[in-house]
């Protein structure tokens, strides 16, 4: 696993096995095989600066943010998506969390000082190495739920995305925000996100073998700004025996056009189903990972990637949370009174998906959003009453800018998990649209001019429309892979069902029961609220992958100066 992290000055720290020094006083490194692209540090008169992560900046620029005295001004200004660390040479260490949170960042006390690193679970080995259990109950409940600071991990607690955190004489002095939504005109907010994907990609693609995914906009606009940058593979995955139309016949017309990417395809057969048994066993990371249940088609993908020689692989994951959110801006216009434009919007939006505006306009007015986002809120039937229900969420959450946030940092963080999965077969996976400068370009759009029901992903259009071919700019879909769920469910219906009976049970999380029979239901092919299904289902692969990995050794701790 590889990873980052260090000490805070003037007090007693903890080594890692297999740490690398970037520097030792106070302590900085990092475990694990790491590319010096995406390492990069500065020195000048007993000052030092790293920046780990993909980045735009020149060496003059990172030069310029060690002198700063207010070195957040210059992480806002990179593209890409990194951790800013700054020794000040004063007994002062300052570290900047990235605004999407994509690059998260935790810290740990122990006797005497305070230890702070890239790794909840690496970190957890000075805690005890326990999982949290609230953590895990409210996860259960609504995976987007904000439980910062906590992890995971008992003790182990999570710095705040978009924070800058001083730490002096072995503690924590200061954790404030440096980053906050700031409102663009459209077209201004277009074109900072145009120049924050153009540059992000850049910064991974420069230099070094890159695939990338090829399906919908998503994809196929990194595909073209990748290709810009030099040679590319294209990779779109398909049902077996279904190589024509579809995400194929997308990715082909997007490959006529770019003369330096090479497509190839890969095939999903039964091997591939969902909830299969995979070739690799599912590594341990620091919180359930998405793919956990799609391990099998995930990790053949990995080595196919791997196998080909291409060391960076780009995905468009997030694009759709940022660029087809759903109607939450309509409790906006219920707040403010406009219930013309309300009305108006929510048969739009009623239309598009076949239910009565009436509920959207009910939804709208309560400020429910997980009403307006199309479903769930709902306590799952097999969560225990241990759980407790949901607290009552703070009004801001129910606005749109708080409801895009909290689902973007949420997708962010559970990306950082998908990218350690990658690693253990020796791939580096990026996901640009969770850099900070993007998120900051689109969240300075109006929540209302963000989606359109009658405009397929209009801002991402708006920007990088032009580089695009016409048949994938004009595209209003992409590739659907539920009904490989419910089959998935159907094949692998034993070793599903011994997952009702694991671990969450026996923590007392979950009933068997209940469990099993919304298990046989979506094998059936029922309606299954997906939603809440899946993350129980990867809660418990996550601790079975947890208890079969090896903890992380640490030496013992010891005094540090301030230097």
């Amino acid at each position: 696993m590889k990873w980052f992290g260090g000490s805070a000055p003037g007090g007693r720290y903890a080594v890692p096995a297999g740490a690398r020094f970037i520097w030792d006083d106070p302590p900085l490194w990092t475990v694990g095989p790491t590319s010096q692209r995406l390492v990069r540090t500065v020195a000048v008169h007993g000052a030092r600066l790293a920046v780990f992560g993909p980045c735009s900046a020149s060496d003059d620029d990172l030069i310029s943010a060690l002198a700063s005295p207010d070195l957040s001004d210059f992480a806002g200004a990179w593209a890409g998506a990194h951790t800013i660390v700054r020794a000040r040479g004063d007994g002062v260490l300052d570290v900047i969390s990235d605004a999407a949170g994509a690059c998260p960042v935790y810290t740990v006390r122990i006797a005497g000082g305070v230890v702070w690193g890239s790794s909840s679970r690496a970190l957890a080995g000075l805690a005890g190495g326990r999982v949290d259990i609230g953590w895990l109950a409210e996860y259960l409940l609504d995976v987007q739920r904000d439980v910062c600071p906590r992890s995971a991990w008992a003790g182990v607690n999570l710095v705040p995305a978009g924070h800058q955190m001083v730490l002096r004489d072995s503690r924590v002095e200061r954790l404030s925000p440096w980053w906050t939504v700031r409102r663009r005109s459209y077209g201004e907010a277009a074109a900072s996100l145009r120049g924050a994907l153009v540059e992000g990609v850049r910064a991974r693609a420069t230099g070094v073998p890159i695939s990338v995914d090829v399906a919908g906009m998503d994809s196929s606009t990194l595909a073209v700004l990748s290709a810009l940058e030099g040679p590319v593979m294209g990779m779109t995955v398909h049902p077996k025996g279904a190589a024509e139309g579809g995400d194929v016949a997308y990715a082909q017309a997007l490959t006529q056009e770019l003369s330096t990417m090479r497509h190839v395809l890969f095939p999903l057969g039964e091997r591939h189903l969902p909830l299969s048994e995979a070739e690799t066993e599912l590594p341990a990371t620091d919180e359930p990972a998405p793919s956990s249940i799609t391990w099998a088609r995930c990790s053949a993908q990995l080595r196919a990637i791997n196998h080909a020689y291409a060391f960076c692989h780009l995905t468009g994951d997030g694009g759709d949370t940022l660029f087809q959110p759903p109607p939450t801006y309509l409790s906006d216009l219920a707040s403010s009174g406009r219930w013309g434009r309300l009305v108006a919007d929510a048969q739009a939006w009623a239309l598009l998906r076949r239910v009565s505006p009436w509920g959207l306009v009910q939804a709208a007015a309560r400020g429910n959003r997980f009403a307006l986002a199309g479903g769930g809120g709902q306590r799952p039937a097999w969560v225990t009453t241990a759980v407790p229900d949901r607290l009552p969420q703070p009004a801001v959450e129910c606005m749109p800018d708080a409801a895009l946030l909290a689902e973007v940092r949420y997708v962010a963080r559970s990306a950082h998990t998908e990218q350690q999965l990658a690693e253990s077969l020796g791939v580096e996976l990026h996901n640009p649209y969770l850099d900070g400068r993007v998120i900051d370009a689109v969240m300075s759009v109006s929540p209302r001019e963000r989606c359109s029901a009658s405009r397929y992903k209009p801002l991402l259009a708006s920007a990088v429309g032009p580089l695009l071919p016409q048949a994938v700019r004009h595209r209003r879909t992409k590739g659907v892979f539920v009904g490989e769920f419910h089959r998935g469910m159907r094949v692998n219906l034993h070793r599903v069902l011994g997952l009702a009976e694991g671990r969450l049970a026996a923590l007392g999380l979950v009933l068997p029961g209940p469990l099993r029979a919304a298990v046989h239901a979506a094998a059936l092919g029922a309606e299954t609220a997906w939603p809440a299904l899946l993350p129980t289902l990867n809660a418990e692969m996550w601790l079975a992958a947890v208890d079969r990995a090896p903890a992380i050794e640490w030496h013992e701790t010891r005094n540090g100066s301030s230097g």
